[in-house]
């Protein structure tokens, strides 16, 4: 990646994988908390059929779940999901997509080509892409100054 260029997305992707764990709508909501345990992640898409009907997070859990008293054993996950999900598209690049989440105080963002979901980035991959972004540029701009000073 060259000096002043922005990670796309698909770069992002390239870098951390395609993988994208997924649940039911008709799994419980301990299921999905479970799954999320187990990989280590705080979200999951909802799709059926390879239709992507929502995303449930560890938020969804503790707001619409523990502060509500319901049961995460008796609590399906349609009933916490959040519907009507922004996504992005490969080719944007990682600073468009932090305004979008940061303007809509969300952390996921599915990643669709074509109507397929092919990722999911977090707010944390852009951060971190953003910090590598401004790594190199700062030690491209160290080698120049360097690289001047030498003559």
């Amino acid at each position: 990646m060259g000096c002043g260029v922005m990670a796309t997305i698909q770069a992002i992707l390239e870098q951390k994988g395609f993988d994208v764990l997924t649940i039911r709508p008709a799994e419980t909501v301990y299921n999905a908390i479970k799954s999320m345990e187990e990989h280590n992640i705080s979200a999951l898409l909802v799709m059926e059929n390879d239709k992507l009907l929502g995303i449930v997070t560890e938020r969804d859990y503790a707001r619409k779940v523990i502060l509500k008293g319901r049961s995460s054993h008796d609590t399906k996950v349609s009933e916490i999901m959040t519907g009507n999900v922004l996504m992005t598209s490969a080719e944007k690049n990682n600073t468009t997509c932090l305004a979008v989440m940061n303007k809509h105080h969300i952390r996921h963002l599915p990643v669709v080509r074509e109507g397929s979901v092919i990722g999911l980035i977090s707010i944390g991959d852009l951060a971190k892409s953003i910090i590598d972004e401004q790594q190199h540029l700062i030690e491209s701009l160290e080698h120049a100054v360097s690289w001047s000073e030498s003559y």
